[in-house]
């Protein structure tokens, strides 16, 4: 492979992670803006999504994308029994947050381990076996299973914008997450609104973790990187923008990818914390994050 073609697959291989890293930290951006809460299970949520599909379809010939919509039902209804049981106690708490959802991963993790197993790592054989040519070139290929990430990707964002831009629920999300007071002086319900966003994001990381299962090893563990990662984007988005979350997910998935071609992974890792240091030095409240006034 010339260095051209190198840096041409590199391109293709970080759209597709930019696609999903986007769609997963939305969703934890979201509870983040409407709850105040920073949900640590949120790459548990990802990890039972994974699992769910493996359990559906390898395991008992369940056809695959039925398999991929049973496994977003159940995160979305794991998402609506945290937000009951454990989330709306805490709202505006930050660190009763952090601890209850902190107990919610190990709790999920556990479960996976009792039911599943530990150290076997699951693994799917990929529904789609073909791959795309891009740009032409022979050697530059991107296989159906990572396209279909970024089919699936690109969707629940497009759907998730019209969502919030074109409906009267989606503006009361938006007023909830931008002034909760006023939202509900104007008879907008705060434990709705809260319900809602909370299944919304829990389908997103279940949906995350079901169409990736073909491409990743699907263990209890494997919610840690993911949502190391959009932290890390949360941050350097600015804590609670949507939008920001947008943009620093194809710039870190960009820069990542790209490091880790020509460097590798840990290195990248490692660079990527120093690029959101950075960031945040030159600008505390991230790229798009605003100031509060005093």
């Amino acid at each position: 492979m010339t260095e051209q073609e190198l840096i041409l697959q590199t391109i293709m291989n970080s759209l597709i992670a930019s696609s999903f890293t986007a769609t997963f930290a939305v969703g934890l951006v979201l509870i983040f803006g409407i709850m105040q809460i920073i949900n640590f299970a949120h790459g548990e949520l990802y990890m039972v999504g994974a699992f769910a599909t493996w359990y559906l379809y390898s395991e008992n010939g369940v056809p695959f994308f039925a398999a991929i919509g049973l496994a977003i039902l159940l995160t979305a209804a794991i998402g609506f029994v945290m937000e009951r049981g454990l989330f709306r106690p805490m709202r505006g708490n930050l660190f009763g947050g952090l601890i209850v959802s902190v107990g919610m991963l190990f709790i999920l993790q556990t479960l996976a381990v009792y039911l599943f197993g530990q150290g076997l790592m699951k693994n799917i054989t990929p529904y789609f076996k073909e791959s795309w040519h891009a740009f032409g070139i022979e050697s530059v290929t991107v296989s159906h299973s990572r396209l279909l990430v970024f089919a699936v990707a690109a969707f629940i964002l497009a759907a998730f914008w019209f969502f919030l831009r074109r409906t009267k629920l989606g503006w009361a999300m938006r007023a909830c997450a931008q002034n909760p007071e006023a939202a509900a002086l104007q008879g907008i319900s705060i434990s709705k609104i809260s319900i809602l966003a909370m299944v919304i994001s829990a389908a997103m990381a279940g949906g995350g973790g079901a169409v990736m299962a073909q491409l990743v090893r699907i263990t209890p563990q494997m919610g840690h990187s993911v949502i190391v990662t959009a932290l890390i984007v949360m941050i350097v988005g600015g804590v609670g923008s949507l939008e920001g979350a947008l943009i620093a997910s194809v710039a870190y998935s960009f820069f990542h990818t790209f490091v880790t071609t020509y460097i590798g992974g840990e290195v990248a890792t490692i660079l990527g914390l120093v690029l959101m240091l950075v960031v945040l030095i030159i600008k505390p409240t991230g790229i798009m994050g605003e100031r509060e006034s005093v």
